[in-house]
Order: C-alpha cells, then structure tokens, then sequence
C-alpha cells in the first residue's frame, strides 16, 4: 500500500470512550493478514443468551463473510465475533467459504458454541485469497484474554484507509432500568452503504429479543447509514450487526419483545442517535477530503424521492469537485436534481448554499452575488438546501468533497 493518508481535518481532538458493558469483551491481536505493526483482528465475547441483528450489503458479489453472517442471523444468537482488516474475502471463491469455515470452527472452539452463534467479517483488499491459518489459532487464546474496556481498541483493529476510529456511546431506560448502548465503525472510500455502513458494531447490555432487535436496526438503518455516502460505491462487505447480551435482565429489566413497545421508545432513541453518530463520523472521514458537506432536500413526493436526490446530489463527481475547489457552482445542483429521475418542478427549485440563496424559482436569485457565496465556500463544513417544489416530503444525507487527494490514495491502494 502507499503511504498513509494525512488525518482527516475532522478528526476529534478526543475519541469518545465506551463504558464497560455488561456481557461483552473484546481482544485484539496482530496477525500480518497485510498490515505490519498494527493490529487487524478483533474479537469480541458475548455471554450466553446475547441476541443478534443484522444488515448486510445487497452487493451482487458479496463477500464470504457476508453470505455466512446471512445464515447465523436467521438464528438470531449470538457468542462470539471475529473480524479481520486488510483482506475482504470478497471475490474468492471456494477458497473463500473455506476460509470462513475454518474460522467459524475455530470460533465455536474458543468459546463452546454452535457454529450458529459465531459472526464473522473481513474488510480491505478485494480478490485477494485469505489464509485464515494465518490467525484462526489466535482466537482461542484472544478469547481467554478479552477485557470489557477495550472498544477503542477493538475499533482501530478492523481500520483500513481510516485516520481515526468511530466510536459513539448513548444510555437509554427500559422499564425504569437504565441500559448502555456502545458502537463502532469503520469506512472512508468504498462508501454508499446498501443497508448498512462498511463494517458496523453495536452493543448493548438490554435484553432484547432478536425479531424486536431486528425490526429497530432495519428501521434505522435507512436514515442513518444508508443516508451517508464518500464515492457513491457500495462496499462487497457492507456489514452492520446489532447484539444485545440481555446483562441488564440482572439489575430488573424485562425481556423486550415488541419493538414498537413504549418501554423500547427510549432506546430506540438512543439507538437512532448513535448510528447517526457514526454515520456522520465516516462521512467526516472520507478518503482524501477537505471538506463535509450536508444535502437537504425538501418538496419532494416522498422520503425515498427526497432521499434519491440528495444522493444523487452527493454522488455527483463534478459536484463534489467544486466543492472542492471553493466553486459556487449551483448548476451543478440543477443536473444533479434533473438526474436523479425523481419529480421536481424545475420553474419551482430554489438552492442555497448555508444562508444564501443562489437560485429561487426555477432561476437564480436576483440577490445572489457571486463573492458573498464563494467565501462561504470556504468554509469546511457546506450546507446545501435544495426544494424542488412537488410535495411535503424531505431527507437528510452527508457526504464529503472529492479532492486530488481522493484519487491518490485509491490510485495505488493495492501497490
């Protein structure tokens, strides 16, 4: 690989720290899978009873791991997760399953589980064979080891072009039984989630069961994850997993099992704030940028129509080129809307860029000036409202410029 990236400008001057959660520990462990010096394997222990939720890339070439965690959800458990950085085992073939194969064995060893109960996820290079004899003789040992406060080193284990590590933590009440809710992530090029980000774990100490764990990470996926985008390029690994290992059912709490229950209003809250929390973090993190930028559009039919053309808007190159380079470039906004394919009333569109107002009406604004709006170019966080003047509807995506820096980093990726 070519040399890092210089951190990304929005890089938090200090990382959230998780709390310790009752039920889960994490252990990671340097396995030269393609990185040296660093570490690229996490695994994380759950206690018996943890329930399990997913959503996972719909990709037509899907990795291996992803086809795997596809099965073990239909069970809806959960004991142990593995997760290797610097090879996807994407486009693999055989020798891909045989990976995961091996690794799910050696899984279900360290801990005394069903095959079922194990999750497994790989993120980096594409096409590249994985050896998991590389590392499955590490979990046994990884899983004795495990330590509840590990999370920020769980999450810089599974990075890849990342700078920093995304983490976000929120608590909620069930029942008058307060509970924990921590994640982690991990995604800066490759990124126009289809159900899910990169590589995505929640935890939590609730117990939940796993169809009402289910039913609150597929509602909130579409306007977190899926409503964030760098290059418009869906990953072959889009993996996010939600566990609950049901630790607060010893401080009171009852088992939840309907999601739309008042007494899971709270943490489905919480839940929806943290994934927007990392969402917006892997946007802020996007390979090369210089600058994060928010879409809304409103005056749409619909959400997915508004949805639509936001992203149409955020995946636009000669868009995000202009961005980057300071351009006020609102017609730019125009073909991007015109694109997407979604009704809009060209006579009725009206932009702005923050507090100004570049187009109105179907033309632009007879107060627009052209100094004014690129100072506020200048700027590195870029708000873009759009209305497009057919309905009520409206949506929210981030996403980030494309810089000569974008195309350096992909350009030798593999090299």
């Amino acid at each position: 690989m070519g040399k890092p990236a210089p951190a990304s400008p929005f890089a938090p001057a200090t990382l959230a720290v998780l709390p310790p959660l009752g039920g889960v520990a994490f252990a990671t462990a340097e396995a030269g899978i393609r990185y040296k010096g660093r570490t690229d394997l996490l695994v994380a222990v759950m206690d018996e009873g943890a329930t399990a939720a997913g959503v996972l890339t719909q990709s037509k070439t899907c990795s291996a791991p992803v086809l795997w965690c596809r099965e073990a959800l239909t069970g809806g458990r959960a004991r142990i997760l593995v997760v290797n950085s610097g090879n996807a085992n994407a486009f693999t073939g055989m020798k891909g399953r045989a990976a995961v194969d091996v690794t799910i064995e050696h899984a279900a060893k360290a801990v005394g589980c069903s095959p079922k109960d194990v999750y497994v996820a790989s993120t980096g290079v594409i096409g590249e064979p994985m050896d998991a004899g590389k590392f499955a003789h590490l979990l046994g040992g990884l899983a004795k080891a495990a330590e509840p406060d590990a999370c920020e080193a769980a999450a810089r284990a599974i990075m890849t072009t990342d700078t920093y590590p995304k983490l976000a933590t929120r608590s909620a009440q069930i029942g008058g039984t307060k509970v924990t809710i921590n994640g982690f992530c991990k995604g800066a090029g490759m990124i126009a989630p289809d159900m899910a980000t990169m590589l995505c774990f929640i935890f939590t100490d609730a117990a939940i069961a796993a169809p009402a764990l289910q039913a609150l990470l597929n509602q909130h996926v579409a306007t977190t994850f899926n409503c964030m985008t760098i290059d418009g390029d869906t990953s072959t690994s889009d993996t996010c997993l939600l566990f609950a290992t049901g630790a607060a059912a010893a401080n009171g709490q009852t088992l939840a099992s309907d999601a739309a229950a008042p007494e899971l209003a709270g943490f489905s809250v919480a839940l929806h704030d943290l994934m927007r929390d990392l969402a917006i973090q892997v946007a802020k993190d996007g390979e090369g940028l210089s600058k994060f930028v928010t879409i809304d559009v409103g005056g749409a039919e619909s959400w997915a129509a508004a949805r639509k053309i936001a992203l149409s808007c955020a995946n636009s190159p000669i868009l995000k080129a202009a961005i980057a380079g300071e351009d006020p470039n609102w017609g730019r906004v125009v073909m991007a809307v015109g694109k997407s394919g979604e009704a809009a009333d060209r006579d009725k569109l009206t932009i702005a860029f923050g507090p100004h107002t570049v187009a109105r009406n179907g033309e632009r604004a007879a107060e627009y000036h052209e100094q004014t709006v690129a100072a506020y170019m200048k700027n590195s966080d870029i708000d873009i409202k759009i209305d497009v003047g057919v309905g009520t509807a409206s949506a929210t995506v981030w996403t980030c410029d494309l810089t000569h820096d974008y195309i350096s980093i992909n350009a030798d990726y593999r090299s």
